[in-house]
C-alpha cells in the first residue's frame, strides 16, 4: 500500500517500485487523501485551458486513472479536500474542512479501513516533514504512522472490519542529494544544461534522511514516466524529470530509496526489497507474535522544518 497526498504524487515518489511489484505478482493499492481539488496547473502548456480552469477535480481524477493505468495498481481515494500550498508572511489561515484541519483520529480511521479491507504487509508514505513541508504531505505522514499503529489493534477503530497488522512502513526518499548530484552531473556530461542547479543550491547544508532500502527498478522507468505523462496539468513533458534519458539513469541510478521506519520483523541493515524478511507465509498473526524490538525511527539530527498552519 502506498499513501499519497495528491494524483500525481505516487507516479512522482516511488513509481517504479510499485510498476516493478506489479510486474512480479504482487497487489499494489495507491492511496490517494485528496482530490488535489487546491492544485495549480503546473504545465505552462495547459494554464489557459478553458476545460481544466472550469473543472479541474474532474480533470484530475481522471489523470488519475490514466496514471493507475499506466502503472498497473489498484487505487482508491481517501476523500478529504486538498488544504492547498498557504504562502505569504504570515501565512493565511488553512481553509475550513481541508485534510490538514481534520480531526486525526476521523483522518486515521478512514485508512485504519483501507487497510483492514485491503490487508497490506508493507506501508510506503512520506517523512513527518512531508518530504517538503506542504501541509496535505505533513498529514499523510501523521495519518499513516497512526493508522499503521492503530490497524491491528482490535481495541483501536473496532467498527472499521477486522483487526490486520502492516508488517513493515516506509517513508519514500526519492530525491536525496547523491542522486541529484549524480543525474546533475549526467546533464552536464550531455552537454545540456542541467534544471537541478537551484535544488542543489538550495537544499545545500540540509541534512539527509537515512536509506536502509534500494529497491533495483529501472526496467520500470518507462512506466513511470508514463505515469508522470499522464498527470498532463501537473507535470511539464520539457521539465526536470525528463531531463536525464531513461538508459542512463539505469546506469547511474537503478534504484528508489526507502527508509524503514517500523518493522515487526527482523530485517538486514540493508535491504533491496520492500518485503524483505516477510517469509511468503508469514501471516501477520505470525508475524506479531515473533515481533522485534525495532522502533519508528526519529532521527535527532534533522530538525523538523514543518510550518503548522492551523
Amino acid at each position: 500500500m502506498a499513501v499519497h497526498a495528491h494524483p500525481d504524487d505516487e507516479s512522482s515518489k516511488g513509481a517504479a517500485t510499485t510498476a516493478r511489484y506489479v510486474h512480479d505478482g504482487a497487489e499494489v493499492l495507491v492511496v490517494t487523501c485528496t482530490g488535489g481539488e487546491r492544485g495549480d496547473v503546473l504545465n505552462p502548456k495547459l494554464k489557459d485551458d478553458p476545460h481544466i480552469t472550469r473543472d479541474l477535480v474532474e480533470v484530475r481524477r481522471g489523470e488519475m486513472a490514466r496514471a493507475q493505468a499506466a502503472l498497473g495498481v489498484d487505487h482508491t481515494w481517501l476523500g478529504f479536500v486538498d488544504s492547498g500550498l498557504p504562502e505569504g508572511d504570515p501565512l493565511p489561515p488553512l481553509p475550513t474542512g481541508c485534510f490538514y484541519l481534520e480531526p486525526l483520529e476521523v483522518a486515521t480511521e478512514a485508512l485504519v479501513r483501507e487497510i483492514r479491507r485491503f490487508r497490506p504487509h508493507v506501508i510506503t508514505t512520506y517523512d513527518e516533514n512531508g518530504g517538503y513541508p506542504h501541509p496535505d504531505h505533513v498529514m499523510t505522514n501523521r495519518v499513516s504512522v497512526a493508522a499503521f499503529e492503530a490497524a491491528g489493534d482490535p481495541q483501536a477503530y473496532p467498527h472499521a472490519g477486522e483487526p490486520w497488522q502492516p508488517l513493515k512502513l516506509y517513508y519514500i526518499g526519492g530525491f536525496s542529494r547523491e542522486r541529484m548530484e549524480a543525474l546533475h552531473e549526467a546533464i552536464l556530461e550531455l552537454g545540456k544544461e542541467s534544471p537541478f542547479v537551484d535544488w542543489l543550491e538550495r537544499t545545500k547544508g540540509r541534512p539527509q534522511r537515512p536509506v536502509t532500502t534500494w529497491v533495483p527498478c529501472s526496467d520500470f522507468f518507462d512506466q513511470r514516466d508514463d505515469a508522470l505523462r499522464s498527470h498532463a496539468t501537473q507535470i511539464d513533458p520539457d521539465g526536470f524529470f525528463f531531463a536525464v534519458p531513461n538508459d542512463m539513469q539505469a546506469r547511474i541510478w537503478p534504484t528508489e530509496e526507502y527508509e524503514l521506519v517500523l518493522s515487526h520483523v527482523r530485517t538486514d541493515d540493508r535491504e533491496d526489497d520492500l518485503f524483505a524478511g516477510i517469509p511468503p507465509s508469514l501471516s501477520a498473526a505470525d508475524a506479531l507474535a515473533e515481533r522485534t524490538d525495532l522502533e519508528l525511527v526519529r532521527d535527532d539530527r534533522i530538525a523538523p522544518t514543518v510550518k503548522e498552519w492551523a
